[in-house]
Formats: structure tokens, sequence, C-alpha cells
């Protein structure tokens, strides 16, 4: 995996609105791909390519267990992302961006 990654593209990540859907369901913890189609109603495929780049970097990890596919935030490097003072720009205009399709 490549460690170093472009901080406003994780960013915008987090907030894409179905990106920050998935990872609200990883809130609390590890969930497989069956849950998530069910859950958000998009397919596997859709989910992967949503969370490809956060995968990349390790902000959300990836496995295969019992023929399942198991996807898993790491909250504590996504929230070094947040807290990261030079982000903070950015996330205000990633929550801005949010609120406005939520609108």
């Amino acid at each position: 995996m490549n460690n170093e990654y472009d901080k406003e593209k994780i960013i915008e990540c987090m907030f894409e609105p179905v990106t920050s859907e998935i990872l609200a369901e990883l809130e609390n913890g590890a969930k497989n791909s069956f849950y998530l189609v069910e859950k958000l109603q998009i397919s596997e495929t859709d989910i992967r390519n949503k969370l490809s780049y956060l995968i990349e970097h390790e902000f959300v990890k990836e496995e295969i267990k019992n023929n399942e596919k198991i996807y898993e935030a790491n909250a504590g490097k996504l929230g070094k992302a947040l807290e990261n003072d030079s982000n903070f720009e950015n996330v205000v205009d990633g929550l801005t961006k949010m609120d406005s399709y939520l609108n």
C-alpha cells in the first residue's frame, strides 16, 4: 500500500454522499458487502469503487473471510485526517458540499 496520499482527495472521498453513508455504516464495526448492498441499495461494485481510494491508503480495510468481502474503517486514521489543521479549510468545504447535497 502507498503511504503517500492526497489529503484533499481523502477529505473529498469521506464527504462524498454515498461514501459518507458507507463510512457511517462502518463506524460501529466491520460489515460484509452483502449487508452494505442491502442497507444502502447500491451494488457491491459501486461500494468498492466508492471506497477504492480509501482502501488503497488504508483508511478502510478490505478482506475476504468465509467467502465474504468484509470492510472495516480505520477510525483512528480517518480521525487524524480530519484533525490535521491544514485540512480544516477542506473539512469546512466538504461539509458545505455535503450540506448542499442534502438540501
